[in-house]
């Protein structure tokens, strides 16, 4: 019986959670292996045939976090190797780090694009967490990641960035994209509204919102009729503040704020349009899910690499420059126009 070691000390939320709960679902019904998960709380991930080691100091700051994949991992490590007479056979830390255990084999599931994000000055303004990460990231990946036997990704691009950033050879990465979103069932009672642009995302800095605002109110003082969805509300953090202070009074955006699922699904459904302007993303959730819902609305997107691959099948989808908000409204005029 092999034994396999799962860490995710740092997964707590969204898509990551989600990937955690699903790897040890699958591990608890395998009966030829013995599966032990590092996480944060055994609560959001609970399964049967699953022993846990729980770690929820590492998550209070990044200098607990590297102190725990660096050193008590490889402390854990040990001792499951005294328990179990020989290394743990699968080691496989889920949270972009390759952690320094001893074990036969490791793997990593790498997740966090941000090395690749293009840091700007106004992002040190608005959140200096994220340039600081990004900054991170570049040199934490870079521990240890050569005695991986695979690194999992989940778009080709960031396969292609990601082995010329590490010199790790290309054969190495296995890509392995989300299941997507299931196809809505029912056909639209009423055709989605033309003149309505959508975006969901989070007041993050690299997240773009100001290029769509900029963009929206070009279109306002050309005279067009339209309204622009986001969800965002302007008072959840520094950027969210600055964007609705710069853009309050542009009438033809609504800063609707964070929505339930059901909600969202309506957006989705009644929006004639997806706009997604952020700067990097691992995959872009909510153009997948806008494409099950609403299979005949258009996609706007950022022409960057990540959009590119996720919008792959969709019906209707242009690109504009991810920073020009020119170039934005040209496009969303189009639209307007139905050209």
């Amino acid at each position: 019986m092999q034994t396999i070691v799962v860490s995710a000390v740092n997964l707590r939320k969204g898509g990551t959670l989600t990937i955690l709960r699903q790897c040890l679902e699958y591990l608890s019904v395998r009966d030829d292996v013995k599966p032990i998960a590092l996480v944060h709380d055994r609560k959001l991930c609970n399964y049967p045939g699953i022993e846990y080691i729980e770690i929820p100091w590492a998550v209070n700051s990044w200098a607990l976090r590297l102190w725990c994949e660096y050193v008590t991992m490889y402390g854990i490590s040990r001792k499951l190797a005294r328990r179990f007479g020989s290394p743990v056979d699968v080691w496989l830390s889920l949270h972009d780090t390759t952690p320094n255990v001893i074990a036969k084999k490791r793997g990593v599931y790498c997740h966090t694009s941000f090395p690749f994000l293009n840091v700007k000055a106004h992002d040190w303004l608005m959140d200096p967490k994220i340039p600081l990460f990004a900054m991170l990231t570049k040199w934490a990946y870079r521990i240890n990641v050569q005695r991986n036997i695979s690194i999992i990704v989940q778009q080709e691009w960031f396969a292609d960035a990601l082995s010329g950033l590490l010199k790790v050879p290309r054969e190495k990465f296995r890509v392995i994209p989300p299941a997507h979103p299931e196809s809505a069932s029912e056909t639209l009672q009423t055709p989605p509204d033309r003149h309505k642009f959508l975006y969901v995302s989070t007041p993050d800095c690299h997240k773009n919102f100001e290029t769509l605002c900029a963009a929206a109110e070009i279109l306002e003082k050309e005279g067009c009729k339209f309204k622009v969805v986001m969800t965002v509300k302007g008072d959840e953090n520094r950027y969210a503040r600055w964007l609705f202070e710069k853009y309050m009074n542009v009438k033809s955006l609504d800063f609707h704020g964070l929505v339930s699922k059901q909600t969202l699904d309506g957006l989705y459904r009644s929006a004639g349009t997806l706009v997604f302007p952020s700067r990097v993303e691992t995959w872009g959730l909510p153009i997948s899910e806008y494409m099950a819902a609403n299979g005949g609305g258009r996609l706007l997107l950022a022409d960057e690499p990540y959009a590119h691959e996720t919008s792959e099948g969709a019906a209707s989808v242009t690109y504009f420059r991810t920073c020009d908000p020119v170039d934005l409204a040209v496009k969303m005029k189009k639209i307007l126009n139905d050209n």
